[in-house]
Protein backbone atom coordinates (compact mmCIF):
# COMPACT_ATOMS: atom_id res chain seq x y z
CA UNK A 1 0.00 0.00 0.00
CA UNK A 2 1.72 3.17 1.17
CA UNK A 3 4.49 4.20 3.52
CA UNK A 4 3.66 6.65 6.26
CA UNK A 5 5.69 7.80 9.25
CA UNK A 6 2.75 8.55 11.57
CA UNK A 7 0.28 6.47 13.53
CA UNK A 8 -3.25 5.76 12.41
CA UNK A 9 -6.40 5.92 14.46
CA UNK A 10 -8.38 2.74 14.98
CA UNK A 11 -11.13 4.06 12.70
CA UNK A 12 -8.63 4.84 9.95
CA UNK A 13 -7.28 1.31 10.12
CA UNK A 14 -10.82 -0.08 9.95
CA UNK A 15 -11.53 2.10 6.92
CA UNK A 16 -8.47 0.64 5.18
CA UNK A 17 -9.53 -2.90 6.12
CA UNK A 18 -12.98 -2.19 4.65
CA UNK A 19 -11.31 -1.30 1.37
CA UNK A 20 -9.27 -4.51 1.51
CA UNK A 21 -12.47 -6.48 2.15
CA UNK A 22 -13.80 -5.34 -1.24
CA UNK A 23 -11.05 -7.42 -2.86
CA UNK A 24 -12.03 -10.67 -1.10
CA UNK A 25 -12.47 -13.76 -3.24
CA UNK A 26 -15.25 -15.64 -1.48
CA UNK A 27 -17.50 -17.37 -4.04
CA UNK A 28 -18.33 -20.25 -1.64
CA UNK A 29 -19.07 -18.68 1.74
CA UNK A 30 -20.03 -15.24 0.39
CA UNK A 31 -18.40 -13.94 3.61
CA UNK A 32 -15.83 -11.27 2.71
CA UNK A 33 -13.20 -10.31 5.25
CA UNK A 34 -10.58 -7.59 4.98
CA UNK A 35 -7.51 -6.84 7.04
CA UNK A 36 -4.72 -4.32 7.12
CA UNK A 37 -1.56 -4.74 9.13
CA UNK A 38 0.34 -1.69 10.34
CA UNK A 39 4.05 -2.49 10.61
CA UNK A 40 6.40 -0.93 13.14
CA UNK A 41 8.14 0.69 10.14
CA UNK A 42 4.93 2.50 9.20
CA UNK A 43 3.91 0.31 6.28
CA UNK A 44 0.27 -0.56 5.69
CA UNK A 45 -0.27 -3.96 4.11
CA UNK A 46 -3.66 -5.29 3.04
CA UNK A 47 -5.06 -8.77 3.07
CA UNK A 48 -8.38 -10.35 2.20
CA UNK A 49 -9.81 -13.83 2.42
CA UNK A 50 -9.19 -16.00 -0.62
CA UNK A 51 -11.36 -19.10 -0.83
CA UNK A 52 -10.63 -22.30 -2.70
CA UNK A 53 -12.90 -25.06 -3.97
CA UNK A 54 -10.97 -27.53 -1.81
CA UNK A 55 -11.93 -25.45 1.28
CA UNK A 56 -8.72 -26.43 3.06
CA UNK A 57 -6.81 -24.21 0.65
CA UNK A 58 -8.71 -21.14 1.80
CA UNK A 59 -6.72 -18.39 3.50
CA UNK A 60 -8.28 -15.90 5.90
CA UNK A 61 -7.76 -12.14 5.54
CA UNK A 62 -5.63 -11.92 8.67
CA UNK A 63 -3.19 -14.57 7.45
CA UNK A 64 -3.24 -13.06 3.95
CA UNK A 65 -2.15 -9.68 5.36
CA UNK A 66 0.54 -11.18 7.58
CA UNK A 67 1.89 -13.36 4.74
CA UNK A 68 2.05 -10.32 2.47
CA UNK A 69 3.90 -8.39 5.16
CA UNK A 70 6.39 -11.18 5.82
CA UNK A 71 7.00 -11.65 2.10
CA UNK A 72 7.94 -7.96 1.98
CA UNK A 73 10.33 -8.36 4.92
CA UNK A 74 8.15 -7.14 7.80
CA UNK A 75 7.71 -9.18 10.98
CA UNK A 76 7.13 -6.48 13.62
CA UNK A 77 3.64 -5.03 13.87
CA UNK A 78 1.91 -2.20 15.72
CA UNK A 79 -1.62 -3.28 14.87
CA UNK A 80 -3.93 -5.22 12.62
CA UNK A 81 -7.47 -4.21 11.72
CA UNK A 82 -10.00 -6.83 10.65
CA UNK A 83 -13.43 -6.17 9.12
CA UNK A 84 -16.44 -8.29 8.13
CA UNK A 85 -19.95 -7.45 6.95
CA UNK A 86 -21.52 -8.61 10.24
CA UNK A 87 -23.21 -5.95 12.37
CA UNK A 88 -21.06 -6.91 15.37
CA UNK A 89 -17.25 -7.16 15.28
CA UNK A 90 -16.27 -10.79 14.55
CA UNK A 91 -13.24 -12.24 16.26
CA UNK A 92 -10.62 -14.09 14.19
CA UNK A 93 -10.78 -17.88 13.96
CA UNK A 94 -8.49 -19.98 16.14
CA UNK A 95 -5.94 -20.61 13.39
CA UNK A 96 -5.67 -16.88 12.70
CA UNK A 97 -5.28 -16.14 16.41
CA UNK A 98 -2.33 -18.53 16.57
CA UNK A 99 -0.91 -17.09 13.36
CA UNK A 100 -1.18 -13.49 14.63
CA UNK A 101 0.43 -14.16 18.02
CA UNK A 102 3.43 -15.75 16.29
CA UNK A 103 4.62 -12.20 15.64
CA UNK A 104 4.17 -10.86 19.16
CA UNK A 105 1.66 -8.98 21.21
CA UNK A 106 0.18 -6.05 19.32
CA UNK A 107 -3.14 -4.27 18.95
CA UNK A 108 -6.05 -5.94 17.17
CA UNK A 109 -8.85 -3.67 15.97
CA UNK A 110 -11.97 -5.55 14.93
CA UNK A 111 -14.68 -3.64 13.11
CA UNK A 112 -17.58 -3.98 10.74
CA UNK A 113 -18.39 -2.69 7.30
CA UNK A 114 -21.87 -1.61 8.33
CA UNK A 115 -21.30 0.60 11.39
CA UNK A 116 -18.67 2.12 13.67
CA UNK A 117 -18.69 -0.58 16.37
CA UNK A 118 -15.18 -1.63 17.33
CA UNK A 119 -13.62 -4.29 19.49
CA UNK A 120 -10.09 -3.37 20.56
CA UNK A 121 -7.89 -6.10 21.99
CA UNK A 122 -4.42 -7.58 21.61
CA UNK A 123 -3.10 -10.77 20.11
CA UNK A 124 -2.31 -12.18 23.56
CA UNK A 125 -5.80 -11.36 24.83
CA UNK A 126 -7.28 -13.16 21.82
CA UNK A 127 -5.24 -16.26 22.64
CA UNK A 128 -4.35 -16.44 26.33
CA UNK A 129 -1.57 -18.88 27.24
CA UNK A 130 -0.59 -19.02 23.59
CA UNK A 131 2.05 -21.34 22.23
CA UNK A 132 4.62 -18.88 20.88
CA UNK A 133 8.25 -18.81 19.73
CA UNK A 134 9.09 -18.20 23.42
CA UNK A 135 7.56 -21.61 24.22
CA UNK A 136 10.03 -23.24 21.85
CA UNK A 137 12.94 -21.29 23.35
CA UNK A 138 11.97 -22.52 26.83
CA UNK A 139 11.78 -26.08 25.50
CA UNK A 140 15.25 -25.81 23.93
CA UNK A 141 16.66 -24.43 27.22
CA UNK A 142 15.10 -27.28 29.22
CA UNK A 143 16.44 -29.90 26.80
CA UNK A 144 19.90 -28.32 26.97
CA UNK A 145 19.85 -28.41 30.78
CA UNK A 146 18.73 -32.07 30.72
CA UNK A 147 21.58 -32.97 28.38
CA UNK A 148 24.13 -31.25 30.64
CA UNK A 149 22.73 -33.08 33.67
CA UNK A 150 22.93 -36.43 31.85
CA UNK A 151 26.54 -35.81 30.86
CA UNK A 152 27.70 -35.28 34.46
CA UNK A 153 29.36 -38.31 36.03
CA UNK A 154 26.96 -40.30 38.17
CA UNK A 155 28.79 -39.48 41.43
CA UNK A 156 28.56 -35.70 40.78
CA UNK A 157 24.87 -35.88 39.97
CA UNK A 158 24.01 -37.02 43.52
Amino acid sequence: MESVPQDFSDLELVYLARNAMKKAYCPYSKFPVGAVVFTECGQLIEGCNVENASYGGTICAERSAICSAVSQGYTKFKAIAIVTELTEPASPCGLCRQFLVEFGNYKVVIGTASNSKLLITTTMDLLPNAFTPHSLAVFEQEKSEEKIAEEKPAELAH
